[in-house]
């Protein structure tokens, strides 16, 4: 894939005008735009087309967990917008994973690639031992991310810091999607585990999903293209 392809941009607004805005923006310099559930809370299917209208990739994150019947009902309406990457909660089972791609699957050739959430980015490990988790982070992610392999999905969306262990563990064919990239020269904010574009890469993700370093820039082109430089400039060095 070139650098561009890997990259995905987060619109994070409830503002339909702004979304399509920064997608014609960016067109051309990136692989695709994510909806998530604030988006499209506010603007449903509708403003979801005019996005996808833009002519890019989307990946349709609202991460569904329900139980499996329901699950899968909403994986096959998610699948009338053809969005190229979708995904569920990995914390949903075995049962409920094995429905979401089945019902995935009946779209054939157009099927999206089918992602489960380990553990949430804002997580950490005193995080988990609250909610009554007693394994390690890095356990717990591992856990559910060969649980969603051996149930048929196609990858993980994954923090930086299980990059390394999750391609051991999944094989070179398993997609590892990556939030929380900061490059050095913007700003951390919620996410508490946070890697740079290039570092991503080289650690085995496939796709970043890059959200304010872009879309709050002056120019989102111009920090995208920055973005690119850099992973481009990691294959060169290699």
């Amino acid at each position: 894939m070139k650098a561009s392809d890997r990259i995905f941009v987060a619109l994070d607004t409830v503002d339909v005008e702004r979304a399509v805005a920064l997608s014609e923006q960016l067109r051309g310099a990136i692989g695709g735009v994510k909806i998530g559930k604030e988006f499209f809370t506010a603007c449903g299917p509708q403003g979801y087309r005019r996005v996808a209208d833009v002519g890019m990739p989307v990946f349709l994150d609202l991460k569904f967990h329900d139980i499996p019947n329901t699950v899968a009902g909403a994986v096959r309406a998610a699948l009338k917008l053809k969005p190229f990457m979708l995904n569920v909660h990995a914390s949903g089972g075995a049962a409920m994973l094995r429905a979401a791609a089945d019902a995935a699957a009946e779209a054939g050739d157009e099927r999206p690639i089918l992602l489960a959430v380990t553990v949430l980015t804002s997580l950490s490990a005193p995080d988990l031992a609250v909610m009554g988790i007693g394994t390690s982070l890095p356990q717990q992610v591992t856990r559910l991310a060969t649980m969603a392999r051996d149930c048929g999905l196609d990858g993980v969306v994954c923090s930086c810091a299980e990059l390394m262990a999750l391609r051991g563990a999944c094989g070179p064919g398993f997609k590892l999607v990556v939030p929380g990239i900061r490059p050095s020269w913007s700003v951390i904010d919620d996410h508490k585990r946070t890697i740079s574009p290039a570092d991503a890469i080289a650690l085995g993700a496939d796709y970043l999903v890059i959200g304010r370093p872009i879309t709050h820039a002056d120019n989102p082109a111009e920090a995208a293209q920055r973005i690119c430089d850099e992973i481009a400039g990691l294959a060169d060095a290699g």
